[in-house]
């Protein structure tokens, strides 16, 4: 018999975990990938399945738009039964098949039902189906008249197969269903056709290869019209996506590399920095009106639709006329349509590294480079000029006069790395951020040399001045078990773009004489002080993310300081244990910590800002924010010793006055 005290706890557990397992999502395609993965072992999951078994057609593909965890009626299951037979609506147009692909996969990784399986595998049959000799996709198949019939790049539809393909044929881990190898190699070869249509259909304008168009005639290849104010053009969305698929490929050609280059520099010609979008929402968060406004340095923006011939923006409503401007066409199709898009900017993220990885294949600067020991490359397989990280560092030139360039490719580096004094001018550049990983796991306790052991702890130390770091992660892997640094930075002008730092307290410390330090793109984590010390320190478009309910800064700011650190345009984001988090507290009484324009989520504490036992601090310390938003932002609830700027006092906060350094604009390359 249990006791009393154990079956309550039982029943509590129980409960929890029911509650837990429970879909929250109400959109089909969020069901299927935002759910956890123990979701998909579920009975609500079951009964959704029986839904997607029923809408797939024997063909193999399913019809688009349809909230597949809807209920359904016996009526409508006869209806469906008779429906299967027939080739009704088959597509790939808005995720339709690819979607329902993954959600059997997902399906069969918790239950293994063989209809689950069979069910992904006429699902890639009818992928094979409906590719076309030429290696494109229709939008729809079997052929349904009209434009449907062109090679589809719109809305990702053919892009979302290649990622299938992709996944089959290098059998990862992604789908839980493994094919045969007869299937496998079919996956090969269509991803291979897939590639080749890809490269001939990029645009050329005036010989002069660019981008993309969202259809493409399947029997000539040329830029095709679909919709009415779908008119044929060059991408800005749909080409981002087909230019990340390339740079993924292992070993590319020089054809795809030179596709890539490319459209690279196309986006680079084509991106709009003077244009801001802005919304207008009613009481129920629908948007009911779009405007561009005029912003000078505003974020990156692309059109949808460009001309083929000048990249000239232009804008369409069902009469088909172009328009120049997105206040010509009607509110309809103003404001029921994507027409512009930043997906371009991740392409732009990642170009330098993939640039860097091919170039033996792009040119002969390699080999230079090697002579003058300016390019290093590390490969935990052997395969490049070093396996360590740190004897790449080592064999680096000191007080070089160019850059050097050290390339790490993808694997878990598990090291201590340092970048001595003398190795000025050092670029550490990852494969991936996701993939390119320097771990170690030391901590407090574990290195044992008195009250200052934090300091030994770091797992990469930066010393040297006029650093540069991107596309990789560096983490403290020891756990929560005290003061255990990421990543010290103790020089001036370091830079870090597009980087993960991992750890827990005092993940991040930044210090040095004068030294002025540049986050961007990051993503920061952590529990107490994890983002300390002296250095003024901008972080811009960061994520900083709580771990548990703790402080993100202790500054240490200098007293004669004019910025300590300073977050502008990031994200303030948090663990479900995290409900109490301060904005910072002074490790030395002169502290600096400024806030503007940041996201602030509910994690934030309404007070915002603590003294840490130390009364001097709220009359030498500054804590300021600026037009924040976010649950986390409460401005008249926050202490008194603290500011909100005001307008007059924030156009004090630029990158030239934050990071005013003896090298002119040494920031911003």
């Amino acid at each position: 018999m249990i006791p009393l005290k154990k079956y309550i706890l039982l029943v509590f557990f129980s409960v929890c975990f029911s509650i837990n397992a429970q879909n929250t999502y109400k959109n089909w395609p969020d069901i299927i990938r935002k759910n956890d993965a123990v979701w998909f072992g579920t009975d609500q999951a079951k009964k959704i399945a029986e839904n997607v078994l029923l809408y797939q057609r024997d063909i193999g593909g399913w019809p688009k738009n349809i909230q597949m965890q809807q209920e359904l009626t016996p009526v409508q299951k006869k209806d469906l039964l008779a429906l299967k037979k027939t080739t009704a609506e088959t597509t790939t147009d808005n995720g339709a098949t690819s979607q329902e692909m993954l959600f059997m996969s997902k399906m069969y990784a918790q239950i293994k039902d063989d209809r689950y399986r069979e069910s992904f595998l006429k699902g890639l049959n009818y992928l094979f189906e409906a590719q076309y000799k030429n290696g494109g996709w229709p939008q729809f198949y079997p052929l349904k008249k009209g434009y449907y019939t062109h090679i589809t790049y719109n809305d990702d539809s053919m892009i979302n197969i290649m990622n299938i393909m992709e996944q089959v044929s290098e059998e990862t881990d992604f789908y839980s269903i493994k094919p045969s190898k007869e299937i496998v190699e079919k996956a090969k070869k269509s991803f291979d056709k897939g590639i080749d249509c890809i490269l001939k259909t990029q645009h050329k304008q005036n010989g002069v290869l660019t981008a993309w168009c969202a259809q493409h005639d399947e029997v000539t290849l040329a830029p095709a019209n679909a919709r009415a104010f779908e008119l044929a053009s060059l991408s800005g969305y749909e080409s981002a996506k087909i230019v990340l698929l390339l740079m993924r490929i292992e070993k590319p050609s020089t054809q795809i590399i030179t596709a890539v280059k490319s459209a690279q520099a196309w986006f680079e010609k084509t991106k709009i920095t003077n244009l801001e979008e802005k919304r207008v929402l009613n009481d129920a968060g629908k948007i009911i009106d779009k405007k561009m406004i005029p912003t000078q340095n505003a974020a990156p923006l692309w059109a949808r639709f460009m001309d083929l011939n000048t990249n000239e923006p232009f804008f369409c409503d069902r009469d088909g006329i172009k328009k120049k401007s997105l206040d010509e066409i009607g509110a309809e199709r103003r404001n029921g349509y994507s027409w512009y898009s930043d997906a371009p900017k991740e392409v732009l993220k990642k170009y330098p590294a993939w640039a860097i990885k091919n170039a033996v294949k792009v040119s002969s600067a390699e080999k230079t480079d090697k002579k003058n020991n300016n390019f290093i490359t590390v490969a935990l397989d052997g395969s490049g000029d070093f396996t360590k990280i740190q004897d790449a560092i080592n064999a680096s030139p000191s007080f070089p006069y160019e850059k050097v360039t050290v390339f790490v490719k993808n694997g878990i580096y598990n090291e201590k790395v340092r970048i001595p004094e003398w190795n000025t001018h050092l670029s550490l550049i990852g494969e991936s951020k996701e993939n390119t990983i320097i771990t170690f796991d030391d901590n407090f306790s574990r290195i044992n040399l008195g009250r200052n052991s934090t300091f030994y702890t770091s797992t990469v130390l930066v010393e040297a001045d006029d650093f540069l770091a991107s596309n990789l992660t560096i983490k403290n892997a020891s756990g929560d078990k005290g003061q255990a640094i990421a990543l010290s930075v103790v020089s001036n002008r370091a830079k870090l773009v597009n980087c993960n730092i991992l750890g827990n307290q005092d993940t991040l410390y930044l210090s040095g004489k004068n030294a002025k330090q540049y986050f961007k793109e990051c993503y920061i984590e952590g529990t107490t002080d994890f983002i300390f010390g002296g250095a003024t320190a901008l972080f811009e478009n960061c994520e900083i993310h709580s771990i548990k309910s703790s402080f993100i800064t202790a500054a240490s700011t200098p007293q004669n300081s004019a910025f300590g650190f300073v977050f502008k345009d990031c994200k303030l984001t948090g663990e479900p244990a995290a409900t109490a988090v301060y904005l910072g507290r002074p490790w030395r009484i002169y502290a600096k910590t400024v806030y503007m324009n940041c996201d602030m989520g509910k994690h934030i504490r309404p007070e915002g800002w603590e003294n840490w036992s130390k009364p001097e601090a709220e009359k030498n310390a500054f804590y300021a924010e600026y037009n924040c938003k976010g649950e986390g932002f409460q401005p008249t609830k926050r202490v008194f010793w603290s500011h909100q700027l005001q307008k007059k006092e924030a156009q004090e906060y630029t990158i030239e006055n934050i990071l005013k350094d003896s090298i002119a604009n040494w920031y911003s390359k």
